[in-house]
């Protein structure tokens, strides 16, 4: 079955999928072009190394793309409500639509989503039952190339040969030490975030909960510790 094509409207999200897109390029061009080409024209690193860079790099573009443009299961103006499953359905208080049990409406897109897991700024779409295996896609492409990167970035500095053949007069030679080191930085940053959201993701699958149910489970938990708390306070005083 293809996926149906869906588009949000949100100058948000298009900011925080343009700074995604923006550290993919940068990784991308200035990588191979300061450490593996260098490395692999003086016979340091075999070629299949760089092709897997490559590789990789364009499944993580292809899983962001498809990832944001997926339709991730919005809900029609008129759904046809099967007769054994009308129990099932539940009107929503926002949009006034029907809508089955685990959806959930987002306010940044405007409709309800089936089984909706949370409305996610870096793809610019929320993610639901239609789309949550593209965004897992997403998430393992994107740790994959940040540990790749990260790795050769290490090895240019502290494993590999140096390097004999520099040309000064390129911009890239000449600021090496200051691009590898935003590269690091944006490595290291997105690799702890996208490692903390994959175990999150992975944890839910396990459990059969999304993130809007785990906030809502805690809420329910802590609103009544609030309310004994303030019968206790309310206690003493009197």
């Amino acid at each position: 079955m293809g996926l149906r094509i869906h588009f949000v409207v949100d100058p948000h999200g298009w900011c925080c999928m343009g700074l995604i897109v923006f550290v993919w390029l940068y990784n991308f061009f200035l990588i191979p072009k300061i450490v593996l080409f260098p490395h692999y024209e003086e016979g340091h690193i075999p070629g299949i190394l760089i092709i897997i860079f490559y590789g990789i790099a364009i499944f993580c573009l292809v899983a962001l793309v498809r990832a944001s443009i997926a339709d991730p299961g919005r809900l029609p103006e008129n759904p046809k409500i099967p007769h054994g499953e009308r129990e099932f359905w539940e009107l929503c208080n926002k949009c006034n639509l029907m809508r089955p049990k685990r959806s959930h409406h987002c306010s940044r897109c405007g409709h309800c989503v089936r089984r909706m897991d949370h409305h996610c700024p870096w793809i610019n779409n929320c993610v639901g039952e239609d789309n949550h295996w593209l965004f897992l896609q997403l998430c393992f492409y994107t740790e994959l190339l940040t540990c790749y990167a990260l790795m050769f970035s290490f090895c240019h500095y502290y494993y590999f040969l140096p390097l004999k053949k520099r040309n000064l007069d390129l911009f890239v030679v000449r600021h090496e030490l200051a691009i590898m080191r935003l590269a690091a930085f944006m490595g290291i940053t997105l690799l702890v975030g996208i490692t903390g959201l994959f175990y999150t993701q992975l944890i839910g699958i396990i459990t059969d909960t999304t993130s809007i149910e785990k906030m809502s489970n805690c809420c329910e938990e802590i609103c009544p510790r609030l309310i004994d708390d303030t019968d206790t306070i309310s206690a003493l005083q009197s």
